[in-house]
């Protein structure tokens, strides 16, 4: 664990026990998107591709039409 991060544990520790578990809630919450985000961006990779090439495609041809 990084020192920040156990001085931040250390101060959450002095709140009082409904105040903790909603930051800890929070912190589990944000955790679990940012996991499901990261999943679905790796999931997303060949899609995000094909779209770009298709942008390239439609772009190289706008040029040659003008």
């Amino acid at each position: 664990m990084t020192e920040l991060l156990q001085k931040a544990f250390d101060e959450a520790a002095k709140l009082p026990r409904e105040e903790q578990d909603a930051l800890a809630s929070w912190v589990l919450d944000e955790l679990a998107s940012e996991a499901r985000w990261t999943d679905a961006f790796a999931k997303s990779l060949d899609k995000l591709a094909r779209l770009a090439e298709e942008a390239r495609a439609e772009f190289r041809q706008n040029s040659i039409s003008k």
